[in-house]
Parts: C-alpha cells; structure tokens; sequence
C-alpha cells in the first residue's frame, strides 16, 4: 500500500469493499429469502459485481500490480457464476432421429390488453410456432383464443383460471401422447406450474411448466426512478422473492413424487444467482449453460440482459443446442428452445 499513489490508494478501497459485496452475493443462493429478503434483490446486481471484479482486475493488470489478484481470485471463485451470466461459445451436435426440441415462451395473454401497438401478435406467434415446429411447447401466461390455432399438436394440456374477466393460465402441447397432466396450484396467487407425463417411444417424461410469482416490473417503463419509487420497487421485490420461496418448496416436493425423467420450463421471475432457482433446479442441469451462448437474455428488459425464463433437465438428458429468439418481439418476453436426447442410464 505504500508504494501505491492516494489515486490508487482510493482505488483499492472500493476494490476491496466491491471484493467483501461480493463474496457475500456468492453465498446469497443459500439464504431463504424469507429469512433475509432485503438480501435476497442484493442477487439481481451480482453480475455488475462481477463487471466491476473483471475492471479491476484489468486496472492493476496493466499497471502490473499484485492488488490485481484480489479480483483475481473473487473472479476464479466466481467461475461457476459467471458461467450462468455469459456463455462464450454455445455447443451444438449433429442431429439424430432420436432428437425432440422444446419450446417455451411466456405470450402475455397474446397481447390482449394491446400491451403492444400491433394487431398482428397472436397470428405471428402461430406462425413462428409453425416455422420452428417444436416438438413440445409450453406457454406461460397463456389464454384461450379462437383465433390462434396450433391444431398441428394432437395432443394438449391447457389450465386457466378467471382474472379480471379474463382467463388466464398455461399450456402444454405435445406431438407426443400426453398420458397424464395436472398442476400446482400457488396459495394467494394466480400463477402455477402445470405439468404433463409425454410417452416418447417407449419412454415416459415428465414436463413441467411453471411460471412463479411475478415481480411485477414492466419492461415498459421509461420514466426516472426517484427514493421513493426505489423504497416500492424494493418492497415489491422482497415480497415477491418471499412468495417464489414458498412456490419453488411447492415444485421441491412434488419433483419428489415423481418417478420419470424431467424437464422443468418456464418463467421463474428471478435471476439464476437467486435461492429460488437454486431450489427449483437441484441437481438439475440448465439447459443455458450446457448449449447456450451469449447472455442468454429472455425478458425484453431495456437497460438490464435479464435470464429470467430456463429449461431445466435431469441429468441423463442430453442438452444437445439452446436458442434464445431475441429478435421476435412480440411479448416482453423472448421464446427460447433447446433440443434435446433421453440417454438411459446403461
């Protein structure tokens, strides 16, 4: 320290200050948000946290100063973080016959409050549904429309509840026999996760669509942040991550009961840095992180690459390529869609 200028001196406080921050946001996926929930919105900034470890490091590299190996290691330590944050070459293999592609998109109900200035939303999701053909194709906040039609699927799941003199719900459509479905329901909530058993050849999957308590921040929204909308937009956080606590330990014991291999889709409203994605995948592997690339951004969030929807898969399911559509912008969502291989355990 002495060697070092009063400009670096001050540079290395906030170094380290960042260093303590985040350290703390690592060990933040373990704390229940019920316990800790002004904590638990701490995890939405770790990838900044992690920016700022990366500039950091770069200010002392270049110097050549050994203050560089703090950041160093916050940075190695944090490898599996940064994986969930950024992939750097997503992976893609030769396709087989055996292979099936899922879809998941959250369709804001098709646009039915004219969220967005167009007519054109419901026949062009269709139409991309139609383009892509997956296989299997979950939809959160779905509804019911005469004037959507998906009738290449033989077979479907589809629950709705009444809001607000609309229905609103999901949806699992399957080219392949779905030999039994239901859902579970949230306590106090118009969200669920519903789930279908899909008989593929002589297998049996189990598919889950969930879609968890929404932390209710539109993407819309432009205007300048002043305290006080601050103080209720970290309100409305906290209660919300404390609500998806609850619904995550919903999903945690009926994945228990279940017998067959599963795949877990949808919106979970939370970032993967969170102790409730951390509940909802277990052991489960992410489908971004073993064939994505990029930032994987699924919300269509302005100042901000969100994660926030995942296809997650039992471990003997090989993730063989992930997309996420970031160009098809016909909900404040993007679709995303994995192709993947049931590989039993010989």
């Amino acid at each position: 320290m002495k060697k070092l200028s009063w400009f670096n001196k001050v540079m290395f406080f906030f170094n380290i200050v960042l260093t303590i921050l985040t350290f703390l946001a690592y060990f933040l996926p373990f704390l229940a948000p019920k316990l800790f929930p002004f904590l638990s919105v701490f995890t939405l900034i770790l990838p900044l946290m992690l920016v700022l470890n990366f500039l950091f490091f770069l200010y002392w590299l270049f110097q050549v100063k050994r203050q560089m190996l703090l950041s160093g290691i916050v940075l190695l330590l944090g490898v599996t973080f940064i994986s969930k944050f950024y992939k750097f070459s997503g992976r893609e293999t030769e396709k087989d016959n055996a292979d099936f592609t899922l879809m998941s998109y959250n369709v804001r109900l098709f646009n039915l409050y004219d969220w967005m200035p167009r007519q054109d939303v419901p026949d062009s999701i269709a139409a991309f549904v139609k383009k892509h053909r997956p296989d299997i194709l979950c939809f959160q906040e779905y509804t019911p429309r005469k004037d959507v039609d998906f009738g290449q699927y033989r077979y479907k799941y589809i629950y709705v509840n009444e809001h607000n003199n609309a229905k609103l719900g999901q949806a699992i459509y399957s080219k392949f026999r779905i030999i039994n479905s239901g859902s579970i329901p949230f306590p106090k909530s118009d969200n669920n996760v519903i789930f279908a058993d899909i008989k593929k050849g002589n297998d049996t999957l189990r598919v889950y669509s969930m879609h968890l308590q929404s932390i209710k921040i539109s993407p819309d929204i432009h205007e300048k942040i002043d305290e006080q909308k601050s103080k209720v937009i970290f309100n409305r956080l906290s209660a919300a991550f404390k609500e998806q606590q609850h619904q995550a330990e919903l999903i945690q014991q009926h994945k228990r009961e279940c017998q067959y291999p599963m795949i877990i889709c949808g919106d979970l409203n939370n970032s993967a840095f969170s102790y409730v994605y951390r509940s909802v995948k277990g052991s489960m592997k992410d489908a971004f992180e073993e064939s994505g690339k990029g930032f994987g951004k699924s919300y269509n969030y302005k100042y901000y690459p969100a994660r926030i929807d995942y296809v997650f898969t039992d471990r003997d399911i090989v993730v063989k390529e992930y997309i996420t559509f970031q160009d098809f912008i016909f909900s404040d969502h993007f679709p995303v869609m994995t192709r993947l291989a049931y590989e039993k355990e010989k």
